[in-house]
C-alpha cells in the first residue's frame, strides 16, 4: 500500500482545504500504481499554487491620487485606495503594506509606523510638505519618506500670484458685494502692485518661481532664505537680505518656507510690531508658520492692512475662526496644488518615487536621505552597490570581536570640489572603527 504524505506549505493562508483546486492531474483519485508482488513505499509531494496570490507589493493609497499615478502603480503592485480612514483604521491596515501614499490630510506618526510591524518600507507624500510625517520615526524604522517636489511647482506659485492680485484689489469682498445687491466703487478701492517692495521668505522651488512671477508684474522682489544660494538668485533678479530687514522694508510678504520648529509661528506679535504699517501677506505655504491670534491683532491694529491666506493651522479652520471671518481677509481651502496638470503630475511623479524606492533604487526626492540629482544618482548607483557589499563583508570580517579591528576609506571624483555633498563620506570615515 503506497503512503501519502503531503508537506507542511510554507504560505499559511493556503492548505489543502483551501477554495482553490489542485490541478486534477494531482487528484489522489487519479494515481495510478504499478502492480507488483511486493508492497513499495512510495513518496507523493504534492504541491499548491492559487494564481490570484503573487510577491507583489501591497500599497496602500490613503487620499485621492489621479489615476494616472494609480495606473503606474497598479503595474508593479497591488494598490488599495482607501480614501478618509481614521487613526484606528490606518493603524490597522498598515501591517498589511509596503508603501503608503498620502497628501496632506493623513497624518502618519509614530503609531502608524510601530503598527507597521517592519513591513512598511515607503511612505509617499504627493506633494512637497511633510509636516504630516514623522520623520525621526520613520528613519528609526528604517521607512524611506519620499516626496513629489516638482509636479505642482508651478501651480502654487500662479495660485500665490493670484491671491496677491486679488487682495490687492479686493477681488473676493467685491463680489460678495455685487452679488449682495450693492455698487460700492469707493470703498473696494485697490493698491497698485508697480514698485511695490515684496519679500519672498522662502525662496525655493515655489519661491523662486513667485519671484520671477512678480518681477513680470513690476514689483521690486526682495528675499530671505538662510540656504538659498545668492547666486541663483541675482540670475532672476532678486536679492537675498536679512529677515529683518525683508520684514521690514517689504509692502506686500509672500511665504513659502516649510513647516518645522524652527519656522513655526515665524511670523507673531514681535515681527508684526517691526514690519511697515499697511503690510500685506499672502500665505500659500503651512498654515503654522503665522501665529493667527496674532495675526487677528495685527490686522486690528492696522499693522497689516490685508492678508490672503490658502492654509490654516487647523484645515479646515473652524467657523467662528475671527481670522477667516475678517473683511480683510481673503481665504481659500488649501487651493495651491489644485489643478489638473499639477495634480496629474503630483501622481505621476510620487507614482514613480514609490514604485522606485520598493525596486530598490536610489531615490532623488528622498526626504530622510542624502539629497542628490537624478542625473548624479545614475553616476553613483554602481558604487552604491559596491558600498552595500563591502559593508556585509564588512560585518563578516568583524563578526565575534575578531579580524578586523578598523577600516581606512580613500576615495576620488573627477567631480568638482563643490560639485558633490562628500559629509555622509566624511562622517563614514570617522565612524568607521569597530
Amino acid at each position: 500500500m503506497a503512503s501519502l504524505k503531503t508537506p507542511t506549505l510554507k504560505n499559511p493562508h493556503l492548505s489543502l482545504s483551501s477554495k482553490s483546486r489542485l490541478p486534477s492531474a494531482f487528484s489522489p483519485t487519479n494515481l495510478r500504481f504499478p502492480r507488483s508482488s511486493t508492497p513499495q513505499r512510495r513518496l507523493l509531494i504534492i504541491t499548491a499554487s492559487d494564481a490570484s496570490l503573487s510577491n507583489k507589493p501591497t500599497v496602500l493609497v490613503a487620499e485621492k491620487l489621479g489615476e494616472a499615478g494609480v495606473t503606474l502603480l497598479k503595474q508593479f503592485a497591488n494598490v488599495d485606495c482607501s480614501y478618509n480612514l481614521s487613526p484606528e483604521e490606518l493603524c490597522t491596515k498598515i501591517s498589511l503594506c509596503d508603501a503608503l501614499i498620502v497628501r496632506s490630510g493623513t497624518k502618519v506618526n509614530r503609531e502608524v509606523f510601530e503598527s507597521s510591524g517592519g513591513r512598511l518600507k515607503v511612505v509617499g507624500r504627493a506633494g512637497v510638505g511633510i509636516d504630516n510625517v514623522d520623520l525621526a520615526a520613520a528613519t528609526e524604522h528604517g521607512c524611506l519618506v519620499v516626496n513629489a517636489p516638482t509636479a505642482n511647482t508651478v501651480a502654487a506659485a500662479e495660485h500665490g500670484i493670484a491671491l496677491l492680485a486679488a487682495m490687492a484689489r479686493n477681488v473676493a469682498q467685491a463680489d460678495t458685494s455685487v452679488k449682495a445687491g450693492k455698487w460700492q466703487r469707493n470703498k473696494y478701492v485697490g493698491v497698485s502692485l508697480v514698485g511695490k517692495t515684496l519679500a519672498v521668505l522662502g525662496f525655493g522651488k515655489v519661491g523662486s518661481e513667485v519671484a520671477r512671477r512678480a518681477k513680470g508684474l513690476g514689483m521690486h522682489v526682495i528675499a530671505h532664505d538662510p540656504y538659498a544660494p545668492a547666486d541663483r538668485a541675482r540670475a532672476i533678479g532678486v536679492e537675498l537680505v536679512s529677515f529683518e530687514e525683508a520684514i521690514a522694508t517689504a509692502d506686500f510678504i509672500s511665504l513659502h518656507m516649510p513647516l518645522t520648529p524652527a519656522t513655526s509661528k515665524m511670523l507673531n506679535d514681535d515681527t508684526f510690531a517691526k514690519m511697515k504699517k499697511g503690510v500685506r501677506i499672502v500665505n500659500v505655504a503651512r498654515g503654522g508658520v503665522i501665529d493667527e491670534e496674532a495675526l487677528v491683532r495685527a490686522l486690528d491694529a492696522g499693522i497689516v492692512a490685508q492678508a490672503a491666506l490658502d492654509v490654516f493651522t487647523e484645515e479646515p479652520p473652524p467657523q467662528d475662526s475671527k481670522l477667516v471671518q475678517h473683511e480683510r481677509v481673503t481665504v481659500t481651502p488649501h487651493l495651491g496644488a489644485s489643478t489638473k496638470e499639477a495634480q496629474e503630475g503630483v501622481a505621476i511623479e510620487i507614482a514613480e518615487a514609490v514604485v522606485g524606492a520598493l525596486k530598490g533604487e536610489l531615490a532623488a526626492t528622498a526626504v530622510n536621505a542624502p539629497m542628490v540629482p537624478a542625473e548624479v544618482l545614475t553616476e553613483l548607483k554602481p558604487f552604491v552597490e559596491l558600498a552595500e557589499k563591502l559593508g556585509r563583508l564588512a560585518v563578516q570580517l568583524v563578526a565575534g570581536g575578531s579580524g578586523v579591528k578598523s577600516v581606512k576609506i580613500s576615495y576620488a571624483t573627477s567631480r568638482a570640489p563643490d560639485d558633490l555633498d562628500t559629509r555622509e563620506d566624511c562622517d563614514l570615515q570617522r565612524n568607521a572603527s569597530f
